[in-house]
């Protein structure tokens, strides 16, 4: 549908929304018909609360578990995959909790200005589509490419260890796909597999 639809539908808007955990962007909301002005009419109604510029929520939707992931993916423009410590948290490995929200955005917004919302770490690098998989309403990376791009990125051997460890026995990848993670490992004691 063309940004400019002639007609309002909230049915859709709605639609949108309830896929990404209630929020929408500007660009979203303009392809269903709905103008900037139109938007803050709804904000003052109260249905529709703004969480940060370009980024919106219905008011009434349901508060979801990761909602913060879905605010980062769609600050990215939906480009960014969620990945690194946060895409170990997701697929269950390790202990890690992570108190930001890891992003990897493709290698040709590496030379992009922009400022980066608070709570999330940017990561560059072109993620192809096998080494993606959806958790829930975002884009994370494969359990490959998290444990394969930690190792590069120095997580501490023990949590790395770990999560490779869980990931080759609950059959998520197998040992010769984690050739980054041996490496990061091969000083500490290897796999241990």
């Amino acid at each position: 549908m063309s940004i400019s639809a002639k007609k309002p539908n909230w049915d859709l808007l709605f639609e949108t929304a309830s896929a990404q955990e209630g929020y929408f962007t500007t660009r979203q909301a303009a392809e269903v018909g709905y103008s900037s002005q139109l938007l803050l009419k709804h904000i003052r109604a109260g249905r529709i609360e703004r969480t940060r510029r370009g980024i919106y929520r219905l008011v009434h939707f349901p508060v979801g578990e990761y909602e913060e992931l879905v605010i980062a993916w769609l600050w990215s423009e939906r480009n960014g995959i969620i990945s690194h410590h946060t895409a170990l948290a997701l697929h269950g490995l390790s202990d890690i909790l992570p108190a930001q929200v890891h992003l990897t955005l493709p290698q040709a917004w590496r030379s992009r200005r922009f400022r980066v919302p608070d709570g999330v770490v940017l990561h560059n690098g072109d993620i192809p589509s096998d080494d993606r998989t959806w958790f829930g309403a975002v884009p994370t990376t494969s359990p490959r490419r998290t444990l394969n791009d930690c190792a590069r990125e120095e997580l501490s051997p023990d949590l790395l260890r770990q999560a490779a460890q869980q990931a080759v026995h609950r059959g998520l990848v197998t040992k010769d796909e984690l050739s980054d993670v041996e490496e990061a490992l091969r000083s500490f004691g290897g796999l241990g597999i």
